[in-house]
């Protein structure tokens, strides 16, 4: 029995390494002849910080969801993505991944990982969230170092 995928999931974190985890996501789309969407997950800048911040931090919030929605368009773009394809979401980047997967009814998610030892390992990564209790498969595409 031949693994089919018909609908890929790429969650992308704008920088330059987006481009392997693209390249990647792209061969199978071809591969499978599947659909392929993008999300990427802004994180509230509350729970990066702690809510403790002694500052109002909506509008350096609404400029970081701003400059995200405009690059992962263009990212988008480059990739052949039509706009109902693209979704920018806001809140833990594993609960939002795992829940536009269920909500798209994707078969594969493709994300980044940085491949991290030591530590870093235990304090797990984005892409090891993503792995645990994702609701399909999951490809960790190694970037970076």
């Amino acid at each position: 029995m031949q693994a089919a995928f018909k609908h890929i999931l790429i969650a992308v974190d704008l920088t330059e390494d987006a481009r392997s985890v693209a390249q990647k996501a792209c061969a199978l789309r071809t591969a499978f002849n599947a659909q392929l969407s993008c999300t990427h997950v802004i994180e509230p800048l509350s729970l990066a910080y702690g809510g403790d911040v002694p500052m109002d931090l909506s509008t350096i919030q609404d400029q970081l969801q701003e400059t995200a929605k405009i690059q992962l368009n263009e990212f988008a773009q480059t990739l052949d993505i039509p706009s109902e394809n693209r979704h920018l979401v806001y809140g833990r980047p594993e609960t939002e991944i795992h829940s536009l997967a269920e909500e798209l009814g994707v078969d594969l998610i493709v994300v980044g990982s940085h491949g991290r030892h030591g530590l870093a390992l235990l304090l797990g990564s984005t892409a090891n969230g993503v792995l645990q209790g994702s609701p399909c498969d999951v490809l960790a595409v190694r970037v970076g170092d």
